[in-house]
């Protein structure tokens, strides 16, 4: 005998029904009312010419034959939740893309952005890895990162995304107490820094302050963890200018007087050369592409500082 399509709500209900042993709780479990449950199942009875359930007065208890038919139908509707949360699975990883990038660039950069991303990109799913080594992008790693540095790494495509320079910066009240108008005037102040490739003494000598004793009091291994010291008056930092917008828009922090160094790395979107992007993954490289590369967000200007 085929399974007919019409079989199968009978089955779904006698299936919770022998499961709960109650018609009462096998119609709340699917939104039935208990008559609609004892309907389903007395049709199926009649169908296949036998008793599944033995009714009595303080409920129901199965047959030999709704015991057997139970044990079956259970174990196929199991194995079918199980195929289609599989399928749903898939569905899922198919719109899901892994980030990798600095926890600088994701706090300062990339977080603020990503209202417009959802909004533009409703159906993708973004998990943002931070850390500070080089993730591996092999096949359960993840799919694309964005990475500071000369724009040359083994097996990967790179993107350039934006250029980056650096310049002194300090929370104002520091700035002004030490009267600081020039670039030598700097290190009169506390100095911070982070690991960054190019540093204080770099910043130093392309401002024409040559032969100073540089002394960082703090050094940190974070970009935004040096920024937050600088904001709390502990000394002056040398910032990237596409990280530090967010103080400079707050007013937490003022550029001290100085050129620009340009950087000698730059942002880039990288992704595995061995392997082609899926749809979903290239979506989000384009969107990280068309991005401004102006410095991030930051609308309010900076605290003027007095001479």
């Amino acid at each position: 005998m085929a399974l007919r399509s019409d079989w199968l709500p009978a089955l779904a209900a006698f299936e919770s029904a022998a499961r709960h042993q109650n018609f009462a709780h096998a119609a709340e479990e699917l939104h039935l009312t208990a008559s609609a449950v004892s309907h389903h199942v007395r049709k199926l009875e009649a169908r296949l010419g036998v008793a599944l359930f033995q009714r009595h007065a303080r409920g129901v208890s199965l047959t030999a034959e709704g015991r057997h038919l139970a044990d079956i139908a259970g174990n196929a509707i199991h194995d079918i939740d199980g195929a289609m949360q599989d399928l749903r699975s898939r569905r899922d990883d198919a719109h899901t893309v892994r980030i990798t990038t600095l926890h600088s660039f994701a706090y300062t950069w990339l977080i603020p952005r990503l209202p417009g991303f959802a909004a533009s990109h409703p159906d993708i799913r973004l998990r943002v890895d931070t850390e500070m080594s080089l993730t591996r992008f092999d096949d359960v790693g993840p799919d694309l990162g964005i990475r500071h540095g000369p724009g040359r790494w083994p097996g990967l495509n790179a993107l350039p995304l934006m250029d980056e320079s650096l310049f002194p910066v300090a929370a104002p009240a520091l700035a002004e107490r030490e009267d600081v108008h020039t670039a030598a005037d700097i290190l009169r102040l506390p100095l911070v820094a982070d690991l960054s490739h190019q540093g204080w003494h770099d910043w130093f000598r392309a401002n024409g302050v040559h032969g100073a004793r540089i002394d960082e009091r703090f050094v940190f291994s974070d970009s935004t963890d040096m920024l937050r010291a600088a904001s709390i008056g502990l000394g002056a930092a040398l910032a990237r200018e596409r990280i530090v917008a967010p103080w400079l828009g707050s007013g937490q922090l003022v550029r001290l007087p100085g050129e620009e160094m340009a950087g000698r790395y730059a942002y880039h979107i990288v992704y595995p050369a061995h392997r082609r992007p899926r749809p979903a993954v290239r979506r989000v490289i384009d969107w990280l592409a068309s991005q401004p590369t102006a410095t991030a967000l930051a609308t309010a200007p900076a605290r003027r500082r007095r001479r």
